[in-house]
């Protein structure tokens, strides 16, 4: 069999369902797929985000802090360094990945990166650090790109199409659509009451960490755009983090604004279900499977630092891009509860694309991607 490494510096939680998967794919197709992770850095521990998976390789990271940044080193276990293929994330900060790296020039092992292409929460995308991953960009045998957005970057850089998988990046949302399925009537009416909401008034839900890139001022300024011209619309904030304050702080003073802290599982499906809108005008990720699976489209802005996922929305199809100030984000909110019909089609249109962006595919794509490079002959 061939035998392929994924490198991860930390395994978390939302991953090991997808590295199950992967590894009963690459089995299926002949391949022995090993995964090697170490654990978080002491900043990043206190996120407790961490998972567990018996079959993987668990190493002991060594980190080293400069400043406000963490530099890792992650050993390669004795057992596996005949792999044919070794995946690493495309980290600046991974110093192990160089070796690997520079050793490709001569082994035939392949090296691939998974990742995004660019820091895209860098805040000097022109400095030296964004400078030198580009220097290193195409310095690999395969690309595992996280959306079609990190393909184009790759493409730009002169890498070769066909040696690039594009991996819809996705999460396990199976037991969020059950929890969407169990929602009953009685619990929606329950929660109007609870937000003081008429039936058929306008809601709008925002669910993430609460921290500076999500422009909780810009949210703010904008839904008080919105009340003022739709008295009955309310805002529902699901989410804790480093900016918390300035969420319950607004709430004091708006009674049509409810901060509710962290919802998981069943009640936060419930708060999907009531909104009609997510209102998002910060950082889009992940999250926006949610929104999908949910048919709650996602309104954002074209100015924020997006992570690569803002490539699943659409403008106009299955959310909106909003150009501009809060007040022009209140306009376009304003428009689109006042187009009953065109709010509908947008959320039929993001139910249709949540079937598409699915850990299913996304595991397909992988091993597909996988078992080519293996397969291939080495330049």
């Amino acid at each position: 069999m061939k035998k392929a490494v994924v490198f991860q510096y930390r395994l978390l939680h939302y991953r090991t369902a997808l590295f199950d998967r992967l590894r009963e794919a690459c089995a299926s197709r002949g391949i022995d797929l090993h995964l090697v992770h170490g654990q978080a850095s002491r900043r990043e521990s206190v996120k407790k985000d961490e998972g567990s998976l018996p079959w993987a390789h668990k190493v002991q990271n060594r980190f080293w802090e400069l400043g406000a940044r963490d530099l890792v080193w992650q050993p390669f276990p004795a057992d596996l360094r005949d792999a044919d293929l070794v995946v690493v994330m495309q980290e600046n900060r991974i110093l192990s990945n160089y070796p690997l790296l520079l050793g490709r020039l001569w082994s035939p092992r392949r090296v691939a990166y998974w990742g995004h292409g660019v820091n895209f929460q860098s805040d000097a995308p022109a400095g030296l650090r964004e400078k030198w991953k580009q220097v290193i960009l195409t310095r690999v045998d395969w690309w595992f790109a996280y959306t079609d957005m990190t393909v184009q970057i790759v493409r730009r850089a002169g890498y070769p199409q066909e040696r690039i998988t594009c991996l819809d990046n996705a999460i396990d949302n199976e037991a969020f659509e059950r929890d969407l399925a169990s929602v009953t009537d009685a619990q929606l009416q329950a929660m109007r009451v609870e937000i003081d909401a008429p039936e058929g008034a306008p809601v709008g839900l925002f669910c993430g960490s609460l921290y500076p890139d999500k422009r909780l001022d810009y949210m703010v300024a904008a839904a008080d755009g919105i009340h003022a011209a739709l008295p009955a619309f309310r805002l529902v904030v699901i989410g804790d983090g480093p900016s918390a304050s300035e969420i319950r702080a607004a709430a004091e003073t708006r009674p049509w604004l409810k901060w509710v802290g962290v919802r998981k599982g069943q009640e936060k499906a419930a708060w999907f279900k009531l909104a009609d809108v997510v209102i998002n005008p910060g950082l889009v990720g992940l999250h926006i499977l949610d929104s999908f699976c949910s048919g709650t489209p996602m309104i954002t802005t074209a100015e924020s630092r997006h992570s690569p996922e803002i490539a699943y929305l659409r403008d106009g199809e299955n959310g909106l891009v909003v150009h501009g100030g809060a007040d022009r984000y209140a306009e376009a909110v304003i428009a689109l509860f006042n187009d009953r019909a065109r709010l509908d089609a947008i959320k039929q249109a993001a139910l249709r694309d949540a079937q598409h962006y699915t850990l299913d595919n996304m595991v397909q794509r992988f091993a597909d991607g996988i078992e080519r490079c293996v397969g291939m002959r080495k330049k």
